[in-house]
């Protein structure tokens, strides 16, 4: 299939509005939804807190879903590796995908390194001002190769691993998060609270 086919394909779609809208379902499930943005280094500690931070919301009656690198690169991006476009191509994927959950009126709650701060900009334009909330889960390289919970850092040193963030690939610290959560001073459950506090300050949870 050619370039020019593919473009003239898209031209011929429409997009089919929903016949229940979003503040519909906000009503219904009792509160609004957003995505929570987690990005920092490998063993900063962002799987940990998604998962936790789904617990406890799930315990507040709140749904959530949450979209783990490791899990999402072994289906839907399963065809993609680790070179810059690549990585671009993971996250504008994954972006996309959180706008529908987002729009389904669920909390998703996104765990990526996602190096890049064009990458992630280009997610926050998917979204309706105040819905995309970036989190940097801030932690020092020494703490996270330390930590090294899937031996990956170790690969990296030993050159087995290219394009490995932090090591042999950049990673472009945010410039403007709405929310610092740094991990090697802060305790697990304590990171997640102040997530939790900053969606009630921002009107996220009752």
């Amino acid at each position: 299939m050619t370039e020019e086919h593919m473009v003239n394909q898209s031209n011929n779609l429409t997009w089919q509005p929903a016949a229940i809208g979003q503040e519909q379902r906000h009503a219904l499930n009792g509160h609004k939804s957003c995505v929570i943005w987690m990005t920092g280094l490998s063993g900063s500690g962002k799987s940990s807190i998604a998962m936790e931070l789904e617990r406890q919301l799930y315990l507040m009656k709140i749904r959530s879903y949450v979209l783990d690198g490791d899990n999402v690169r072994q289906g839907l991006n399963r065809n993609l590796g680790f070179s810059p476009e690549d990585r671009k191509e993971n996250i504008r994927r994954v972006g996309e995908l959180a706008k529908l959950f987002t729009d389904a009126g669920l909390f998703t709650i996104s765990a990526f390194i996602s190096p890049y701060e064009e990458d992630r900009e280009l997610v926050r334009s998917m979204f309706q001002s105040g819905e995309f909330i970036e989190i940097y889960v801030s932690c020092s390289l020494s703490v996270c190769e330390s930590r090294d919970p899937k031996g990956l850092y170790k690969k990296a040193r030993a050159g087995k691993l290219p394009d490995f963030t932090g090591v042999s690939s950049p990673y472009e610290v945010p410039a403007h998060p709405e929310l610092i959560v740094e991990t090697d001073k802060l305790s697990l459950e304590v990171s997640v609270m102040r997530i939790i506090d900053f969606l009630k300050g921002a009107g996220f949870i009752k």
